[in-house]
């Protein structure tokens, strides 16, 4: 005869066991609807979410109907003196590499520069929020609007066989200027360096490979600034840079605080155009492009492997004069401000 307290006991116990077992993969599937990846913990599952770039328009501080108007100034340019634009910074700086800074978690959101011109020689607007944040890193991109002074500055990302003409052409009208030059510059062009110096022009840090600064790390930063510094002193015996020209003008609040701790004031620009590739209209088109847009203050920005700007410098430097503006150098703005 079978004993029904056994049975009993052998029914609580298969319960027991298959109880166990569900509720084993009810956690496991629950776990999986959280993150998305079993073994993946929520904090990754965030990050996945988050990282990418994501181009806006500056909805509140744009500049003022540009519209996505003009001509780009960046070197990889496609598109234009245009509105200013933000960049994600969910993505890390230098991917693989320490994002670590030594001022402060400060933001990285990635900013491009661009100004709307106008054809009534008045300095380019800026939104008042930008505008602080330079004048608080000590970087510059337009001088006095009461005084009818101008600031000449040269890119020299590479040669093209046109520096020595806008130095002739520098030279015979006393004009000082400053060319911001890059490591293959400094590299590939001794004598060209040699003279700029020589002749009593500013040479200033482009960085030594051109990246967009935001997005390496602090490390990177300083690697890239003080290859061109080594590189200028075995060159020239000169010790120490003081202007950075962010490559391509992009930076952001962190890239700012950091060059300045390094001692660099950044250089921007209020008028510029696209020279780095030949002009549809030549060098009357270079001439007219400067010409137009001159204002008080000006920062111009031109580069130096324009043969469009070559042929034309003398005609633009006597025609500035003539309208009765002077050329001062980078270290009168700085003082002025």
């Amino acid at each position: 005869m079978k004993n029904p307290l056994k049975n009993k006991k052998v029914i609580v116990f298969v319960f027991i066991v298959l109880l166990g077992v569900s509720g084993f993969i009810w956690q496991n599937q629950l776990g999986t609807a959280r993150t998305g990846v079993t073994g993946m913990n929520d904090k990754a599952s965030l990050n996945d979410q988050t990282i990418g770039k994501d181009i806006t328009n500056r909805q509140n501080d744009q500049v003022p109907g540009t519209s996505g108007l003009g001509t780009n100034t960046n070197e990889a340019g496609k598109g234009g003196i245009e509105q200013i634009v933000e960049e994600s910074t969910a993505k890390n700086p230098a991917a693989g590499e320490p994002a670590t800074t030594t001022v402060g978690q400060l933001s990285n959101t990635k900013r491009g520069w661009g100004l709307k011109r106008n054809s009534k020689h008045l300095q380019p607007e800026m939104p008042a929020s930008i505008g602080m944040e330079l004048s608080k890193y000590g970087a510059y991109w337009v001088g006095s609007p009461d005084q009818k002074i101008v600031y000449l500055t040269f890119d020299n990302g590479y040669e093209n066989g046109f520096t020595d003409d806008i130095l002739d052409a520098l030279k015979a009208n006393s004009v000082k200027a400053a060319f911001f030059v890059t490591g293959h510059y400094l590299n590939s062009q001794p004598e060209l360096i040699k003279r700029m110096v020589n002749e009593g022009h500013l040479v200033c840090n482009h960085t030594d490979t051109h990246p967009s600064l935001p997005d390496i790390s602090d490390e990177k930063i300083i690697k890239e600034l003080q290859a061109v510094e080594q590189d200028f002193e075995r060159i020239t015996g000169i010790k120490g840079m003081k202007y950075l020209r962010p490559p391509k003008g992009e930076y952001s609040e962190r890239t700012l605080a950091v060059t300045k701790e390094l001692g660099y004031y950044n250089i921007f620009w209020s008028l510029a155009m696209v020279d780095w590739v030949p002009m549809p209209g030549g060098s009357q088109e270079a001439y007219q492009s400067v010409m137009d847009n001159l204002h008080n203050g000006a920062v111009i920005l031109l580069h130096a492997v324009s043969k469009d700007n070559a042929e034309v410098m003398d005609r633009i430097l006597k025609d500035i004069e003539a309208q009765g503006y002077s050329f001062k150098t980078l270290d009168d703005l700085v003082q002025q401000q």
